[in-house]
């Protein structure tokens, strides 16, 4: 572990404030136990509100509750807070903290000072779970000890204290949870793209850039990033890049390359590196469907190559890795219908990939949790979708976007169990059914997870 990152703090003599029992919060809250801190655990809900498995993970811990009751209670006595990724930090009971010059933490800033490995970073709008689990199997591929941790599933606090010193944490990192870094330094970094998304909580696209932004900010020296090329607001961080001492960035592009980073030329992906060129396998043989996945694909593999993997086990894997689960992921075939659950497409950004990606004639389901985005670019995007099913918080904006675009095949629903028997009876043999809702699921469903799982097991019920 470098000195750089080591807490100089006694937890057994600190009394620590964890604000909000979703993953990342349990996870803290079991990590700062095992090191002997004294906990306090909030949550807007009371206990019994609370998920079953969260509270079983609870009993097994010695805490002071204030699950359910003010926060500004549990101030009193707090030594530092660890909070939510969830929690604006405008939050008035977190402003009284500042004023009380409290430490406020977010979860990935505790595990990575806590943790030994070497971290692998990655950022952006849309693409990052299915490039975070692809750039894992590359590294475990190269014989490397992996922990494929952050916004993917298992949050990095769960795992920080097992790991050593030559272990790779490749790490999904969100916006939010890149608000409350502090020391966060990760050898190498990827942003994937920087699209409208979280401006329920950034309010405009520059606070949004500002935040994801700051996965460099720590970073110089011998570490690296890879930027994307082809999207005017991530460019921009790539010149805030250039200007940090050190800092060795690449550009990815589906183009042909003219500087270092990823591109692809003559078919083939390309890794340029100090007016070297390598070609590392055939675009046409990466496994993953989808322009924007071989984008993708590109940032793996740069991450990987950048870190001194070789590039025949990035070919390998590229050739063999079929996506990860709620990302374009085919349910079953039912009546010559083809079921895709693409629940992780949380912004129409995302939804128009998902779209794109499609080729079969589409009933989209749309509709959840509104983060105050335009659905406008939606319907200007449209060429395969012939009919459209919404729900959720956010069904009569999407309705309104259509008729603004002139869209008429369009049908309000109840909810998804209603939404799956509409685009059963609508589809034809040939046609694909794509849950890409361009919205969270926080309104109907805990997380994106399990609004896929239920999609998944009403399609298998048909």
């Amino acid at each position: 572990m470098t000195d750089d990152r080591r807490w100089s703090r006694d937890w057994t003599k600190s009394r620590v404030l964890i604000c909000g029992m979703a993953r990342s919060g349990v996870a803290a809250a079991q990590t700062l136990s095992r090191l002997g801190a004294e906990l306090l655990l909030h949550d807007r809900r009371t206990p019994a509100e609370l998920p079953q498995s969260t509270q079983e993970a609870l009993h097994a811990l010695r805490y002071a509750d204030y699950l359910g009751r003010s926060p500004e209670e549990a101030l009193d006595g707090a030594d530092v807070l660890v909070v939510s990724p969830g929690l604006p930090l405008s939050l008035p009971y977190l402003e009284q903290a500042r004023r009380r010059r409290l430490p406020i933490v977010g979860e990935i800033e505790l595990g990575y000072q806590l943790s030994a490995a070497d971290f692998i970073a990655i950022t952006g709008t849309n693409g990052k779970t299915t490039t975070t689990a692809l750039t894992g199997e590359i590294f475990k591929a190269g014989g490397e000890n992996t922990y494929v941790l952050g916004n993917i599933g298992d949050p990095l606090s769960a795992h920080a204290l097992e790991t050593e010193i030559g272990d790779v944490v490749v790490l999904e990192t969100a916006a939010l949870q890149l608000d409350t870094i502090d020391r966060f330094h990760p050898f190498g970094s990827a942003v994937l793209n920087v699209t409208p998304d979280h401006l329920d909580r950034y309010g405009t696209m520059e606070n949004y850039t500002a935040a994801k932004r700051r996965i460099l900010e720590n970073q110089g020296g011998l570490d690296y990033t890879l930027i994307n090329g082809e999207d005017p607001v991530s460019r921009q961080l790539a010149d805030y890049a250039r200007m940090r001492i050190g800092l060795h960035t690449g550009l990815v592009t589906l183009g042909p390359g003219e500087r270092d980073g990823m591109s692809i030329a003559d078919g083939w992906i390309v890794w340029r590196r100090g007016g070297d060129a390598q070609r590392v396998m055939r675009a046409a043989d990466v496994c993953l469907p989808g322009r924007h996945n071989l984008q993708n694909a590109l940032f793996a593999a740069g991450l990987a190559l950048e870190y001194g993997i070789p590039a025949s086990r990035v070919a390998e894997v590229l050739a063999t890795f079929a996506g990860v689960e709620h990302r374009l992921e085919t349910v079953a075939t039912r009546n010559g219908v083809i079921y895709i659950n693409d629940s992780k497409g949380t912004n129409p950004d995302a939804t128009i990939k998902a779209v794109e990606a499609v080729t079969q004639p589409t009933v989209l389901i749309l509709g959840g949790f509104d983060k105050h985005a335009d659905f406008a670019e939606l319907f200007a995007s449209f060429r395969t979708v012939r009919q459209i099913l919404v729900l959720g918080e956010t069904k009569e904006k999407i309705l309104e976007a259509a008729a603004a675009a002139g869209f008429s095949a369009v049908q309000p629903v109840a909810d998804l169990e209603e939404a799956v028997r509409e685009a059963a009876r609508i589809a034809e043999p040939g046609d694909a059914v794509l849950l890409s809702p361009a919205c969270a699921s926080w309104d109907m469903y805990a997380s994106f997870e399990e609004r896929g799982r239920h999609f998944k097991s009403l399609v298998m019920a048909l």
